[in-house]
């Protein structure tokens, strides 16, 4: 796993913009897993933390892993519960973590929005022997992105994008059903119990909070000047705002393989 996309001031956007998650979510995981108040659960590729804060009431402890140091950084100004630590590090570290639990099994490994990054099928077989009898692995995706939904405003708001990048915009971010159906395939190849199940809500939303989703997608180099992001975000409202009203069916999708 790289980071190639969150440092710097796109750290910040993303803490800011980025979706959190439901407690539906929480409940869907805890149900899956049963984890307890003696369970670790890791949560790698953990971002700014929107994920790895819903799992801490759950658990007895989580682990918020993530390769990209100002990532971290933002998670921690954002606040922390007493049972979350953040790592740093990527998908090729995990195995690291085997000294460090000793005779301890993880509850689980959650892998929001970042699986896309990495190597799943190698990640899926190193995690298997770190995972307690009837732990398991859930891969998380929290909705389509803004430029690639099906309504008005997005397909408005993918043309914006596109122009300013000079390039069209596919990359779903592992949400599109065929990197679904890879991820499922990789789970029963590796000795899994695949399940799967979507948590749905409607969510208002504002012109700024659609630049700034943008603005946390960008690369540090494609992130315009500072100066010039007022004059962005105002390409963006004439484009959508003809469209409105500006709301998006969010649609969670928890795949989960259980050991």
């Amino acid at each position: 796993m790289t980071a190639p996309a969150f440092g710097g001031e796109v750290s910040e956007y993303y803490q800011r913009f980025r979706r959190g998650y439901p407690p539906a979510v929480g409940d869907a995981l805890t149900a899956a897993f049963g984890p307890t108040r003696d369970d670790v659960v890791l949560d790698l590729g953990c971002g700014t933390g929107q994920l790895t804060r819903v799992l801490a009431p759950r658990v007895g402890a989580v682990l918020g892993m993530d390769p990209e140091p100002a990532m971290l950084d933002q998670a921690r100004k954002a606040g922390s519960p007493a049972n979350v630590s953040w790592l740093l590090g990527a998908d090729s570290d995990i195995g690291a973590l085997t000294p460090a639990l000793g005779p301890r099994r993880l509850g689980a490994v959650t892998v929001a929005q970042a699986l896309h990054w990495m190597d799943p099928a190698r990640l899926f077989a190193v995690t298997r022997p770190l995972l307690r009898p009837g732990g398991g692995v859930a891969v998380v995706t929290n909705g389509e992105p803004l430029w690639l939904q099906d309504t008005a405003w997005s397909a408005a708001l993918r043309e914006v994008v596109s122009s300013y990048l000079g390039t069209p915009l596919h990359r779903t971010c592992g949400t599109d059903e065929t990197s679904q159906s890879r991820y499922a395939d990789a789970l029963s190849e590796a000795g899994y119990v695949v399940d799967s199940q979507v948590v749905s809500y409607d969510a208002p939303l504002s012109v700024e909070e659609i630049a700034g989703g943008v603005f946390s997608a960008m690369s540090p180099s494609q992130l315009p000047a500072a100066e010039e992001r007022p004059a962005f975000t105002e390409r963006v409202r004439e484009a959508v705002t003809p469209h409105g009203p500006l709301r998006e069916r969010v649609r969670v999708r928890i795949l989960t393989g259980t050991r």
